[in-house]
């Protein structure tokens, strides 16, 4: 049985696993290889996730898991970007264990900790142009499509990430 729990420090090399590996098959026809080893380099060593699994506050409310059998499926968190307005930051599964409602469940997950806690009203996400993993999942979810911007890291602008939101 799937369990969604807030994360702790016996998760941080299965959240490493399922994010690096999510990353590459989310992004591995869209960005150049050097690039998605930056990106995975930078945010999903184990020092940093170790850190974002020990601290949270209303700007990183911390990492959610989805865990079986006490392997970690899946993983994502958010934080507030404004006083009123929620994002999610990273959400990513189990390339093999997709399309099981992983995802979904640690979506309501995230969303609650942000009204809840945090009093959210909106909720963001950026989606990478072309994602056909992420983005019909993000408007199946009811988040509508805002506006364009470059992706974070990109310096020549060769990228474009999605604006998208809804409200919660």
């Amino acid at each position: 049985m799937i369990q969604i729990q807030k994360a702790n420090q016996s998760n941080v090399k299965g959240i490493q696993k399922v994010c690096s590996e999510g990353y590459w098959a989310t992004y591995r026809d869209i960005y150049e290889k050097e690039y998605i080893q930056r990106v995975i380099e930078e945010f999903y060593n184990e020092e940093r996730i170790l850190k974002e699994v020990t601290a949270s506050d209303r700007y990183w409310g911390g990492y959610f898991v989805a865990v079986e059998n006490g392997e970690v499926l899946g993983a994502g968190g958010g934080g507030m970007i404004s006083e009123t307005d929620g994002e999610l930051f990273v959400l990513y599964l189990d390339p093999a264990r997709r399309n099981e409602g992983i995802g979904t469940l640690l979506l309501e997950a995230i969303t609650r900790q942000q009204k809840e806690e945090f009093q959210a009203e909106k909720q963001w996400v950026s989606v990478q142009k072309g994602n056909q993993k992420g983005i019909p999942f993000y408007e199946a979810r009811g988040f509508l499509y805002e506006s364009e911007q470059s992706v974070y890291g990109d310096e020549e602008g060769e990228y474009r990430s999605l604006r998208y939101c809804r409200f919660i």
